[in-house]
């Protein structure tokens, strides 16, 4: 099973999401952060579902799916909206701070950008490899996409250019996240947890401790701390600044954090 959970700082929403992936489990259900009970299951994909995402304000829940779809669910009413467009399993989800636009990634090669009142899409090209997860920047004007092709890309999210590709990774990108102050991009892969400088480019540090594959990367609230789950059963926490592990979990399911 895979887990997926919202940010710390979005516990307000109490709810937990957790869904199922390569298991052909086509649901998504919410939980009570405080009770641990079960909210609700929402139904409607037709193949597993390998990301969700919660809007800015918690009223919407998009949720990613290789039956090649992505919803938009109304928390409240449970009424779904789908958006279809890509020609392979969608990957990853995420809202933009404002909660206008969705981005999806894909099998398929590409990077979407959907208005969320309108649907209407944009679609990013550039990446030569499946395309796992996408990060917007805290001021939403930036957009970083990580892939299989080893690559990280970074495109405007106005005119939908690229601006520059990240090439330090030696093995598939799995996952990328922004700082809370936006000067700080990190990535995790089957080499390592990168921290780079997203000004020049440059990498700042290295993060190395997992003895498998790093799934992915999520940054605590006060950009002090980076959290990072892995296929080798471990959930790490790593102070920022030294470049030091501070914790370590294990025995915890494979997992994605975001």
């Amino acid at each position: 099973m895979f887990l997926h959970t919202t940010l710390a700082e979005e516990v307000s929403l109490k709810a937990i999401l957790v869904r199922d992936k390569g298991t052909g489990n086509t649901t998504i259900k919410l939980w009570d952060v405080t009770t641990g009970k079960q909210k609700i299951t929402l139904n409607g994909h037709s193949n597993s579902v390998y990301s969700v995402s919660f809007s800015r304000d918690g009223k919407t829940l998009a949720s990613a799916s290789f039956d090649q779809t992505i919803k938009l669910w109304n928390v409240a009413t449970d009424k779904q909206t789908t958006l279809t467009g890509h020609s392979d399993g969608v990957t990853s989800v995420s809202f933009s701070p404002d909660g206008k636009t969705l981005a999806s990634t894909s099998s398929d090669l590409t990077i979407k950008l959907w208005n969320v009142a309108t649907n209407k899409q944009t679609t990013l090209n550039g990446h030569s490899g499946t395309v796992l997860g996408v990060s917007f920047s805290p001021n939403g004007k930036t957009l970083a996409s990580a892939s299989w092709d080893k690559t990280i890309k970074l495109w405007d999210v106005a005119t939908g250019e690229q601006k520059t590709t990240l090439n330090g990774h030696s093995n598939s990108v799995n996952s990328v996240a922004f700082s809370p102050d936006g000067k700080t991009l990190a990535s995790a892969s089957a080499d390592s947890i990168k921290l780079c400088d997203v000004a020049t480019g440059e990498e700042k540090t290295t993060l190395k401790g997992h003895s498998n594959t790093v799934m992915s990367v999520s940054y605590s609230p006060d950009g002090k701390t980076l959290a990072s789950a892995s296929f080798d059963k471990t959930i790490k926490l790593w102070n920022v600044v030294t470049g030091q592990e501070k914790t370590t979990s294990r025995g915890i399911a494979i997992g994605f954090i975001a």
